[in-house]
C-alpha cells in the first residue's frame, strides 16, 4: 500500500523522507513573470529552498569554468550555467585515466557551490559535507582506500544525519562506481585526494549513460535550483588542446594552464601494467593520461611560468589524439536563443571559457540571437600562464577569433562559405576591476563596439587582492540591462 510521504524537520529545514524526488513545488499563487531587474536580485534563503523555478526560459547564460566562476555564481538568479567537460586535473584525471568518460570536476564543483544554505545540524548540511568531501592526499594509498571503504560500506561518520533513503541513493551510485573501478583493477585506481562528489556524479553518469541525468540526480538530492549544462553531451573523453604561434602544441588543461607532476604516491606498477593490459595499442594516441594530477588554487597563487608562445588555435581531441569537432549541447544553443544576457565569466580563459566557444554553431547562436540584449565579458583581475601579457583588447579579439573559426570538416564546392562576425556581435560590454593589472584601453575598445564598465572589487584577504563579488557584479549587470 502506498502512503502519503511524511516529512522530517531537522535543524529548521523540512525534507521529504520517502523519496529524493518528492521535492516541494513552487506555490501557484505567486506572480508568473518578473522584470529582469527583479530576477537579478539578491537570492534569499526562502528563494533557495524553493526546489523548482518557473518554467520560463533562462534569462541569463553564464559561460564559466570551476573555481573562477564559483566566486560569483550567487550573483545571478534565473540563470543557466554552461561548463566545460575537458578538465583533466585533480581526481578527474584519475577517473578519466581508469574509467574514461567526460570530465565532471568543474560541474561537481558548481553543483556543490549551489547547494542551498542550511543550518549546520540539518540534513542538507550533512549531504553537502559528504558530497564535498575529499579523501586525504598526504597519506598512503592503503589509508586512503580504507577511508573510501568505510564510506562506500556506509560505516563512515560522514553519513551521520543523512536519512536512509538519501544515504542509500548516494551510496548506491558510489557502489556502482566502485564496481566499475574493480572491473579495471589492472589499472590500479588511486583514491588519494579523491572527491566523493566526483565519484557519485561519475557513478551516476555511467549508470544512466547520461551526464545531464546525473546532474539532475545530484540537484534533486541536494534540493538545488541549479540549472547547469555540460557544454558537450557525451559519454566519451574529450580533451582540449592548443596550437601555439611558434608551431608547438599543448594537450590537456593541465599542460596548458598549470603543468604539475603526478602524485609522488602514484602506483609504481601503473605504467607497466596499464600499458601492457590496455585495450588500446597506444600507437594512435599522444594523449598522456597521468595518474592523479593534484593541483590546488593555492598552487596557482604562487605564480606561473608563461607559455613560450601565445595560443593561436584551440581544438578538441579524442582519446586517440585525433582532432574532433563535437556538437554542442542543444540545450546550450537553445538557451542562447532565449536569454536576455550572456556573461563570459572570470576564470582561466583558454581552458574554461574557450572550450565552451570552440564548437560549431555557437558563434551564430550568439551573434544572431534576437533576445540577447547584452553580451558581457568579465575581465580577470590579472593575467595567468595562459594569457601572460594580454591586454583587454587582446581578450576580446581572442573571443572573436575563436568564435569566427570553423569547427567542422570543410565542405567542398560553393557551400564552403564562412560568415565572419565583428567583435561587437559577440561582446557588447566589458566589465573590469578598477585596480586590475591588465591594461584596458577604453578608446580602442569603444572603437571595436565594446562599452567598458569599471567596477570596484571585493578584497580577498587570503589572496591579498581585489576580486569580483556577487553584489557588484549583480549591480553592474542590472544597470546594463536597465
Amino acid at each position: 500500500m502506498l502512503h502519503a510521504p511524511s516529512r522530517e524537520t531537522r535543524g529548521g529545514d523540512e525534507s521529504p523522507s520517502s523519496s529524493v524526488f518528492d521535492l516541494p513545488v513552487q506555490s501557484s499563487s505567486g506572480p508568473t513573470t518578473r522584470p529582469a531587474l527583479q530576477r537579478l536580485r539578491t537570492t534569499t534563503d526562502t528563494d533557495r529552498n524553493n526546489c523548482f523555478q518557473s518554467e520560463s526560459p533562462s534569462q541569463l547564460v553564464v559561460i564559466s569554468g570551476g573555481s573562477g566562476g564559483n566566486s560569483i555564481c550567487n550573483a545571478f538568479d534565473n540563470v543557466c550555467f554552461v561548463l566545460p567537460v575537458s578538465d583533466d586535473g585533480g581526481s578527474s584525471s584519475e577517473i578519466i585515466r581508469v574509467l574514461g568518460g567526460p570530465s565532471i570536476g568543474d560541474i561537481r564543483s558548481r553543483l556543490v557551490r549551489l547547494i542551498p544554505p542550511a543550518p549546520p545540524s540539518s540534513i542538507l548540511s550533512a549531504i553537502r559535507e559528504i558530497l564535498s568531501y575529499r579523501l586525504p592526499a598526504n597519506v598512503s594509498e592503503r589509508e586512503a582506500r580504507d577511508q573510501w571503504r568505510d564510506i562506500v560500506e556506509g560505516h563512515s561518520p560522514l553519513w551521520a544525519g543523512i536519512p536512509s533513503d538519501r544515504k542509500e541513493t548516494i551510496r548506491g551510485f558510489l557502489v556502482h562506481f566502485e564496481g566499475e573501478v574493480l572491473k579495471r583493477a589492472h589499472k590500479n585506481f588511486s583514491f588519494l585526494n579523491g572527491s566523493i562528489g566526483n565519484y557519485f556524479l561519475s557513478g551516476a553518469q555511467m549508470f544512466f549513460r547520461s551526464l545531464p541525468s546525473a546532474i539532475f540526480l545530484f540537484s534533486s538530492i541536494t534540493n538545488s535550483q541549479a540549472n547547469i549544462l555540460p557544454v558537450i553531451v557525451t559519454n566519451h573523453t574529450v580533451t582540449i588542446a592548443a596550437e601555439l604561434e611558434n608551431g608547438s602544441r599543448l594537450v590537456g588543461q593541465c599542460e596548458i594552464s598549470h603543468p604539475v607532476n603526478p602524485s609522488p604516491e602514484g602506483n609504481p606498477h601503473e605504467q607497466c601494467d596499464s600499458s601492457l593490459l590496455s585495450p588500446l595499442d597506444g600507437m594512435a594516441s599522444p594523449v598522456s593520461h597521468r595518474s592523479n594530477v593534484m593541483y590546488t588554487q593555492d598552487d596557482k597563487e604562487r605564480g606561473y611560468e608563461p607559455l613560450k608562445s601565445r595560443i593561436c588555435r584551440p581544438y578538441y581531441i579524442n582519446a586517440y589524439g585525433h582532432e574532433v569537432h563535437p556538437i554542442p549541447n542543444p540545450e546550450y544553443i537553445k538557451s542562447l536563443s532565449t536569454a536576455e544576457a550572456l556573461v563570459y565569466s572570470c576564470g582561466s580563459f583558454w581552458t574554461s571559457i574557450v572550450p565552451c566557444l570552440a564548437l560549431r554553431g555557437v558563434a551564430s547562436a550568439i551573434a544572431r540571437s534576437r533576445f540577447l540584449r547584452a553580451k558581457i565579458f568579465l575581465l580577470n583581475g590579472r593575467n595567468d600562464r595562459e594569457t601572460d601579457g594580454y591586454t583587454a583588447v587582446d581578450f576580446v579579439r581572442a573571443v572573436a577569433s575563436v568564435l569566427n573559426s570553423p569547427y567542422q570538416q570543410p565542405f567542398h564546392g560553393l557551400g564552403n562559405a564562412q560568415t565572419i562576425y565583428p567583435i561587437s556581435a559577440f561582446i557588447t560590454h566589458l566589465l573590469y576591476l578598477e585596480d586590475t593589472s591588465i591594461a584596458v584601453d577604453e578608446e580602442k575598445l569603444t572603437a571595436l563596439g565594446v562599452q567598458c564598465v569599471r567596477i570596484k572589487g571585493v578584497m580577498v584577504e587570503t589572496a591579498q587582492e581585489m576580486r569580483y563579488g556577487d553584489d557588484v557584479v549583480r549591480e553592474a549587470i542590472c544597470q546594463i540591462l536597465a
